[in-house]
């Protein structure tokens, strides 16, 4: 059992040698019971019921009883002052770093199933290539180092894949097929729409990937590729095509920040290596505020709880930078 440190008063029933009191003149610190002060012999610790042993100075054979002392009034009050001091100063302090209310915190409620009628799907309404892998053919991984990959060349083999959308005058990337030509020198020089590739682990395998981009002209938009080597072979895990507001390598995911036509918000998507389906997946998508939020002078108060769904109940919800990565 644990033994609290505490000092016997005088009368307490736990002490059991009589009236008695620390000498106002020592100040040793706190005195363990049940035990026995400093000198005397130890008493009973497995109880409350221990004697309180001996002063030093009196023989060990005569434990318990020792005249207590009177303290004189003018220590007692010089010790009511410096506490009343001591009180002054606390309020002129004032509650600087005290706690402070947040306010009534609003109660939480559960979601509402709706329409449990209905017979949960089995198979998605549309295709939408969610999970996306594809040998680049015509590329070559010397060694198996992909940073001895060729990022133009990697791209030549996409547009020479895709003549649709690349050839011709009308095709909607047309412009970004004429620079290639500027490319000679590798990505980022001159007019070369090819942007300078990164380097990172996101597969887990402990051999970087590589994390591809290039402007689709003559639009706005820009290509976000992420690559691996498998079995000898290049191979795409990851495609997507979108304006940029910015690109991040977080960990083993990409996150792509993109504008919405919603003045203040953006889109955030992100991917993530699913070593089952060997692809990244799209495991994030989601509208963010990016603006100030406009201060309502009379804002609506939060409800103290919410009644449960019913069916004839209104609708309602309640919802190009890589810091960290190599390059080549």
């Amino acid at each position: 059992m644990p033994v609290s440190r505490v000092r016997s008063l005088p009368g307490h029933p736990d002490d059991l040698s009589g009236p008695s009191d620390i000498p106002s003149g020592r100040a040793d610190g706190p005195v363990s019971r049940p035990g026995s002060l400093p000198g005397s012999r130890p008493g009973r610790t497995g109880s409350g019921l221990g004697r309180a042993g001996s002063l030093p100075g009196r023989p060990a054979d005569q434990p318990g009883r020792f005249r207590s002392r009177r303290r004189k009034p003018g220590r007692v009050a010089r010790c009511v002052a410096g506490v009343a001091l001591l009180l002054v100063g606390a309020v002129g302090c004032g509650d600087a770093g005290g706690l402070e209310g947040a306010g009534a915190t609003p109660t939480a409620v559960g979601p509402a199933r709706l329409w449990p009628e209905l017979t949960p799907a089995s198979s998605p309404a549309f295709e939408i290539g969610e999970v996306n892998t594809e040998v680049v053919k015509g590329v070559k991984v010397p060694g198996d180092d992909i940073h001895r990959v060729d990022p133009v060349g990697v791209v030549r083999a996409e547009i020479a894949a895709s003549q649709g959308d690349y050839a011709g005058d009308k095709a909607p990337y047309r412009d970004t097929n004429r620079r290639m030509a500027d490319c000679g020198k590798g990505p980022e020089h001159g007019r070369c729409p090819v942007l300078r590739p990164y380097y990172r682990d996101l597969t887990g395998d402990g051999r970087d990937d590589l994390t591809l981009g290039f402007r689709l002209l003559p639009g706005k938009t820009t290509a976000v590729r992420v690559y691996t080597v498998e079995k000898h072979r290049l191979v795409q895990v990851m495609a997507w095509e979108d304006a940029l507001s910015g690109v991040e390598l977080a960990g083993r995911s990409l996150v792509i920040r993109s504008p919405s036509e919603v003045a203040g918000y953006e889109y955030r998507l992100q991917w993530t290596w699913d070593r089952d389906q060997r692809a990244m997946l799209l495991t994030q998508d989601e509208m963010l505020r990016t603006g100030p939020r406009k201060h309502s002078l009379h804002p609506s108060p939060h409800p103290s709880g919410a009644p449960a769904a019913t069916p004839s109940g209104s609708p309602s919800a309640s919802p190009t930078v890589f810091p960290s990565a190599s390059t080549g």
